[in-house]
């Protein structure tokens, strides 16, 4: 029997796609009210295929429970937040969970690591934890770190598809916890050691983000030379060994925006161009709003009051808001005591932000400039409605005549 710890973004998908490929499951979390709604039959976030995957999970067997259980495989999946200020890895949620694993686990467990760390992080903050409660690692607990590689929007199919890594101390247990993903995992599955497991995983989002740095700083040195980047990144890309991201309104998710720091915060002295590519995308909401007001000082236009911002969430097509650019944009107006924007997004139907919209006709009705924030289909299928609009397209997605970009 396997006991998922953390049944959030990660975990719940995980636990769901083990169980209904014929794993024992009993997913665990802290959160009672998490527990209960998954107890009664729902999801507790929106995903495409999740609903399905949780059908078939629990027709298998899977159990929600607030308690830690006594088993032979644990799979922690819980967050990894960094200090804003030290920009280093906060461990203290999966130091939390491993201390609660060791209350109850039987001598011979494997403890899987799923959560993101930065390399060293299972050495200087797991390994004391299990060795202060007198086991010995590798005798008494195998340790295994299993980086999670899904992205909100499409994490079933990349459960499904995306390659993985394997790191642990003694191969032999390695190669046991590939057959266990193995169960469901089409993809290639690679065993090696825990720090370089560790680091892959904090290098593959640390490229992708110093890529879309590099985007976005090409749209800013093409906006002052009034350039078009897109149609610049577009004929680059042509070429065999070239491969340029978009730019954007700024980077959310707990990935890109996140894992890069650990580098920048455990090498300060070495990680120079990884801290300018995250300072360059950390900007950009900033850089939007400077947009914004440029436009408005263009068009004649004072009353702020009438811009509004189409999307919330950090990416499109799915209800997940954590780090979003938008939220971040308008933080920073509230700064600047100015007016605060309306706002609308189709995946977000509570109130997270002031002047929050949930009709899209009737936030449109209440703004004569809109900026798309966010690339979701619902704007996508609807860009009729953005005719006669001002608008400030951060995606390059709308073609309407007269449409600005960043």
């Amino acid at each position: 029997m396997i006991n998922v710890i953390g049944l959030g973004y990660i975990g719940l998908p995980t636990a769901l796609m083990m169980a209904s490929h014929g794993v024992e499951v009993v997913g665990t979390d802290y959160n009672a009210e998490l527990v209960a709604t998954l107890n009664h039959g729902h999801t507790t976030f929106k995903e495409k295929g999740l609903d399905e995957l949780f059908r078939n999970a629990l027709q298998a067997g899977i159990r929600f429970t607030t308690e830690y259980q006594k088993t032979d495989t644990y799979i922690i999946s819980v967050p990894t937040p960094y200090d804003k200020f030290s920009k280093k890895v906060d461990a203290c949620y999966v130091v939390a969970a491993v201390k609660s694993v060791m209350e109850v686990c039987p001598k011979g467990a494997t403890v899987v690591i799923e959560s993101t760390v930065s390399p060293g992080t299972i050495d200087k903050f797991v390994r004391p934890v299990i060795e202060a409660d007198g086991f010995r690692i590798g005798q008494d607990i195998h340790l295994v770190h299993a980086p999670e590689r899904i992205i909100p929007g499409n994490m079933v199919y990349e459960l499904l598809h995306n390659n993985r890594t394997i790191g642990a101390d003694e191969r032999d247990i390695g190669e046991q916890v590939k057959k266990l993903y193995a169960s469901f995992c089409q993809g290639e599955i690679v065993v090696t050691d825990i720090r370089t497991a560790e680091m892959t995983k904090v290098v593959e989002n640390t490229f992708r983000a110093v890529n879309i740095a590099f985007a976005n700083e090409l749209a800013k040195i093409c906006r002052h030379d009034n350039m078009d980047v897109y149609e610049i990144i577009r004929i680059c890309n042509m070429h065999p060994r070239v491969n340029i991201l978009q730019p954007g309104p700024g980077v959310g998710g707990h990935c890109i925006s996140v894992d890069p720091w650990f580098l920048v915060g455990d090498y300060p002295s070495l990680a120079k161009v990884i801290d300018e590519s995250m300072k360059t995308n950390d900007g950009m909401p900033d850089f939007v709003l400077g947009r914004i007001h440029t436009i408005m000082k263009e068009k004649g236009m004072t009353d702020i009051g009438r811009v509004g911002l189409y999307g919330l969430t950090y990416k499109e097509n799915v209800d997940d808001m954590r780090e979003s650019p938008t939220l971040q944009l308008l933080e920073s107006q509230e700064r600047h005591l100015a007016p605060t924007l309306k706002v609308y997004d189709p995946f977000i139907r509570q109130d997270v932000v002031e002047h929050q919209y949930h009709d899209l006709d009737a936030f449109l009705a209440d703004v004569d400039f809109v900026v798309i924030m966010v690339k979701h289909d619902e704007i996508r299928d609807n860009m009729d409605k953005l005719a006669g609009k001002i608008v400030l397209d951060c995606h390059n997605i709308c073609h309407l005549p007269g449409v600005y970009h960043l």
